[in-house]
């Protein structure tokens, strides 16, 4: 059979070995023989239907995320430059626009969240009820310890057990759900602080109307704690810009009941006074121990009170103790920098000294930003060749700060350069803006424990040597702040090897001084594995040594019933914190006591005390000296 095709070409070609004629109609006998021929090579080709992979809908789903992100990204910058934007220092809310954004892109995980929500409170209902005749069913939220519910009505009242329940519930959802949201890790880290700083706030303790223990105190009182309670909310909305009044005015009082332990002025330039402690020994370590504190607050946490002073404690022990007393600075110190702040510091402290004391090396102890300028004074002192400190003491010290905790919520870029232009206004950063920003840390302890005891019970507040420091803050020089946080927080340049000093370029692992490394285990600002982290840095012998309690209350630690500290089965430091903390030892003591022992054989020789002061450095006055009492 010939098959004909007016539409195609003559002698189209061969199919299958056979000859296809084409153009016209063949009248010969009609072939009986079949075609070895298939309509698919000769029918209509169709175009191949490429398969969908899995992984397209993948990549669908991230470049929608993407131009999402990119979108929003757009919007905050717009959002930052208008009023509000300005005025949201913490970038906050562009934060809680992405997290509520990606958790409507997967609403899965909210539904889950609100499921287990619901079920929660139908359980906790059905408790309250069998509570309500006498039963003892527990709730679906375990109750762990927690001061503000402490008084026993949260307990055996249904209504108030119900309650606290309910609270505990919608706590625990809404962390859920910063938790599982698909959010990058640094936004979630504060969108989790904030809204648990909303959290606390909202706490029904913090209520008179749900606050059993002021509810009954107004009873007890007639209606006199109300009042009383009004007239402190008034008065601290007046003079204290709203915030309650932590402690008693008054009772504790630098010069007269803090920073006592006697000594003298030395030295004094534009940046620092230099104090010399009197000895109380006939003999003392003939390598002098120079402390260096923080210049956010003053100094005097280091001597806080009699009994209750390390500055006392080591100059008890043997030690010639100086301290760098800092100048509060004010907007003709806009520019002072860390190289200033290093060199017009623990340099300029060294050689006052050394011309002293006669002696060649010293033994440094910092505190918190005081620590992580030693650390930059030992790193400096090396790149330059100079072998002057002995070893060296780091209380509560950041050095490497990769996880810097709660305080990276508020050093991420927006935020400080945020900072940055309001610092350019002023010169500083105003001093009440670290306080804030340090209560709000620890919100249940700072305000709203004293919202409760002042606003709602009526109650004076306590007289507190701890808090009545805390409240004496200080400011910030622009270029010094803004360096540290860039430098530090935001770059962690000091661990990572880069970090540039006056014109030196500052290697933490060339440090092989003997070490010793203080850190506390409820510290918020300096976080206990953090500063376990940058002490492996060092390439010295390094012993660390965990304090119970939290930033503060951790160094001022006398010997009291309540001290423990732990130190690790061995002078090694295994990466992980855990596993050194696991394999530690605790010691129901204060860390002072370890201390002691510890920089006593590397304190050198006993010797007769030098004089105070020098004919070169005369004394200048008494301590505490002047700058402290600066404002």
């Amino acid at each position: 059979m010939t098959i004909a095709d007016t539409d195609r070409e003559p002698n189209a070609g061969l199919t299958n070995g056979k000859h296809i004629t084409t153009g016209s109609i063949n009248t010969g006998p009609i072939s009986t023989e079949p075609i070895d021929i298939s309509w698919e090579e000769v029918g209509p080709s169709e175009d191949p239907v490429k398969p969908v992979e899995s992984s397209s809908w993948e990549e669908v789903d991230r470049r929608v995320r993407s131009r999402i992100s990119d979108a929003m990204t757009l919007a905050e910058n717009h959002f930052a430059s208008t009023a509000l934007g300005r005025l949201d220092a913490l970038a906050a809310i562009p934060a809680f626009t992405r997290t509520a954004a990606a958790i409507a892109s997967e609403p899965t995980t909210a539904i889950q969240i609100g499921t287990n929500y619901a079920a929660g409170m139908m359980r906790a209902f059905l408790a309250a009820g069998a509570r309500a005749v006498g039963g003892k069913v527990d709730g679906p939220v375990a109750e762990a310890k927690d001061k503000r519910f402490a008084d026993a009505t949260w307990t055996d009242n249904a209504a108030f057990w119900l309650l606290r329940q309910q609270y505990l519930l919608w706590e625990q959802s809404l962390q859920n759900l910063v938790a599982q949201a698909p959010i990058d890790e640094n936004v979630r880290v504060k969108v989790g602080f904030l809204t648990q700083a909303v959290a606390d706030a909202l706490a029904p303790t913090n209520s008179l109307l749900t606050n059993p223990a002021a509810l009954r105190r107004a009873v007890e009182t007639g209606g006199q704690s109300l009042v009383k309670g009004a007239q402190n909310f008034l008065s601290d909305l007046t003079n204290n810009e709203g915030q309650p009044q932590q402690f008693a005015k008054g009772v504790y009082e630098v010069g007269k009941n803090m920073a006592v332990t006697p000594g003298k002025v030395v030295f004094r330039n534009d940046l620092m006074e230099l104090l010399q402690y009197s000895p109380t020994t006939k003999t003392v370590h003939e390598i002098p121990l120079l402390f260096s504190p923080p210049w956010i607050n003053k100094y005097y946490v280091m001597d806080l009170a009699p009994d209750r002073s390390l500055v006392q404690w080591a100059v008890d022990h043997g030690h010639t103790v100086f301290l760098i007393s800092y100048r509060n600075p004010d907007e003709s110190m806009r520019s002072v920098g860390m190289d200033d702040y290093l060199l017009s510091g623990p340099v300029t402290a060294l050689d006052v000294i050394q011309e002293i004391t006669g002696q060649e090396k010293v033994n440094l102890l910092g505190l918190c930003l005081g620590g992580t300028l030693s650390m930059i004074t030992l790193t400096y002192l090396d790149a330059i060749g100079q072998e002057r400190i002995n070893c060296a003491t780091f209380l509560n010290t950041l050095t490497d700060f990769n996880v810097p905790g709660a305080l990276g919520v508020f050093t991420d870029e927006t935020s400080v350069a945020k900072l940055e232009v309001s610092m350019a206004k002023t010169g500083f950063l105003p001093a009440d803006n670290m306080a804030k920003t340090f209560n709000m840390m620890r919100g249940n302890d700072l305000i709203w424990n004293y919202v409760v005891n002042n606003w709602l019970k009526g109650e004076d507040p306590p007289a507190f040597d701890l808090l009545t420091w805390n409240a004496d803050s200080t400011r910030m020089p622009a270029e010094m702040h803004s360096f540290y946080l860039r430098s530090c927080y935001l770059e962690n340049q000091l661990a990572r090897g880069i970090m540039e000093i006056a014109g030196e370029t500052l290697n933490i692992k060339s440090v092989d001084q003997d070490l010793y490394f203080l850190a506390a285990e409820q510290d918020h600002i300096a976080p206990w594995r953090s500063s376990y982290t940058g002490a492996r840095l060092p390439s010295g012998d390094v012993r660390f040594v965990l304090s119970n309690s939290g930033h503060i209350a951790g160094i001022v630690n006398p010997p009291n019933p309540k001290s423990k500290h732990w130190v690790g089965a061995t002078d090694e430091l295994p990466q992980n914190p855990d596993e050194w903390l696991a394999s530690a030892t605790m010691h129901p003591i204060t860390w002072w006591e370890d201390w002691a022992n510890w920089i006593e054989p590397r304190a050198g020789k006993k010797i007769k005390p030098p004089s105070l002061g020098s004919k070169k450095h005369p004394v200048l006055g008494d301590a505490p000296g002047t700058y402290v009492l600066g404002t």
